[in-house]
């Protein structure tokens, strides 16, 4: 498998599309400006945009997305757009091009994440082998693993945002009756766990204590909390790095996850202010009877933007290092 230069990398969520072109293998990214999902009609149409941007026609494209990949295509999870590989590579005369899950691309990224991108949240711990877990949350909650075959990178992708999420102790109990139920007649991970669930997981606490739901969104919680660090909406953030947290050591438990717990994504880093790592450790290592097995995983979060880039470039730059289905998965 090749991908012929230049290269363009596209990081696709459900609100917005970052875009990077790569001239050769050892050429640094040069970043495109972040576009809205919902400004264009389709993939192509904002991949277009974005080589008028560049000023250069790419010959291939790495490409991840939010939603479940089949073979060449993925819909959106969160967003209106359908990308089929196949057809933008005709569409735009590329020579070659690769669609993956976006924590897909997050898992076969952390090979190529250098330390000063991230921060250890508690103690800090040298890297083990075995499965590594990396978890983030958006506009919806991604998460997968990390594991070597015979010296090469295979990623094991999940749906874990779309699991069931129940309660845990009187306080949480409080909160669920007032969480109001997905679409799909469930409360799932990222009903609470995410952009869209920090504002409901705010308006839940408020009237469990018997205060007016505020109706603000997820940048207005951030925002009050801010500006109140003693206040509701920073009490909410609490919480929900403590759900966070919760939720992160089920999914390292079910993995063993000996290569160490990664946090990614667009709303951790913005928040981190209200982490406490002492709690954080303390609710994802609750895991009886494995908690002494809980305290030996590593955690750390992501603070640089943009990461998955440059993990995709090494994809591009060395293919073979990478267990992935070129002959199902590639758009030539």
């Amino acid at each position: 498998m090749q991908f012929p230069y230049p290269l363009v990398l596209c990081d696709v969520g459900g609100t917005n599309a970052r875009f990077a072109l790569q001239a050769a293998p050892d050429a640094p990214l040069l970043p495109g400006p972040p576009v809205k999902t919902a400004d264009h009609a389709s993939f192509e149409k904002a991949l277009a945009s974005a080589f008028v941007g560049f000023g250069v026609r790419a010959r291939s494209a790495l490409v991840c997305a939010a939603g479940p990949v089949r073979g060449r295509t993925v819909e959106l999870t969160n967003a209106g757009w359908r990308i089929d590989g196949a057809e933008t590579a005709a569409d735009l005369g590329l020579d070659q091009g690769l669609l993956l899950n976006d924590f897909e691309a997050q898992a076969l990224a952390l090979p190529a994440l250098q330390d000063v991108w991230t921060t250890p949240i508690g103690p800090a711990r040298p890297a083990a082998g075995g499965t590594r877990l990396v978890m983030g949350v958006g506009t919806g909650l991604g998460a997968a693993g990390l594991i070597e075959v015979e010296g090469r990178h295979l990623a094991l992708p999940t749906e874990a945002g779309h699991l069931d999420f129940a309660p845990v102790g009187s306080v949480e109990a409080a909160i669920w009756p007032h969480i109001p139920i997905s679409a799909h007649g469930r409360i799932g991970v990222e009903t609470i766990l995410s952009g869209a669930g920090l504002a409901r997981l705010h308006r839940a606490r408020c009237a469990a204590e018997g205060l007016p739901p505020p109706q603000i969104d997820e940048i207005g919680v951030v925002a009050e909390a801010m500006s109140a660090p003693d206040g509701e909406a920073a009490r909410t953030l609490s919480l929900f790095w403590t759900l966070v947290a919760r939720y992160a050591g089920d999914l390292a438990l079910a993995l063993m996850a000996k290569g160490g717990v990664t946090l990614a994504g667009g709303v951790l880093p913005k928040i981190a202010a209200f982490l406490d790592p002492a709690k954080f450790r303390a609710r994802f290592e609750d895991k009886a009877p494995f908690g002494e097995f809980m305290t030996t995983i590593a955690t750390r979060l992501v603070i640089a933007n943009d990461v998955v880039l440059p993990g995709m470039a090494a994809i591009a730059a060395a293919p073979r290092a990478y267990v992935i289905d070129y002959e199902a998965r590639a758009w030539r």
